[in-house]
């Protein structure tokens, strides 16, 4: 790896900010500084937390953060599920960011493994 940007997870992550984006400026404008700013914070967060992580010196630090990308993805995902109760995704909408989040936590789960391989070793 040379730079977080070379990781999947990262560059998959870039692009679920954007959809999240796209998203949410359909969201009504009362909105605003609820939910639609949390969903952003939160979609955020995820591809912040890799690169600052990627960017650490320690391995043991780089999988604390990636940890934190996966409570954002959480997060996320509670966020997506609650804009769907009240009718501001779709099922439809809602289930392809379920599958984005699902391949992004998988990615995230192997870079941890990869890297807790590395540190025991």
């Amino acid at each position: 790896m040379k730079t977080h940007k070379d990781l999947d997870a990262w560059k998959n992550s870039i692009g679920l900010v954007t959809d999240v984006y796209k998203t949410t400026q359909g969201f009504p404008k009362i909105e605003q500084f609820g939910l639609t700013n949390q969903i952003r914070r939160s979609a955020v967060s995820v591809p912040s937390n890799i690169a600052e992580g990627a960017g650490r010196k320690y391995k043991k630090e780089f999988i604390q953060f990636l940890f934190i990308s996966l409570g954002s993805l959480a997060e996320l995902e509670t966020q997506l599920i609650i804009s769907n109760n009240i009718d501001y995704i779709s099922e439809e909408e809602l289930e392809t960011y379920n599958q984005k989040i699902k391949t992004i936590s998988n990615q995230i789960h192997g870079l941890v493994k990869y890297l807790s391989n590395q540190v025991t070793k």
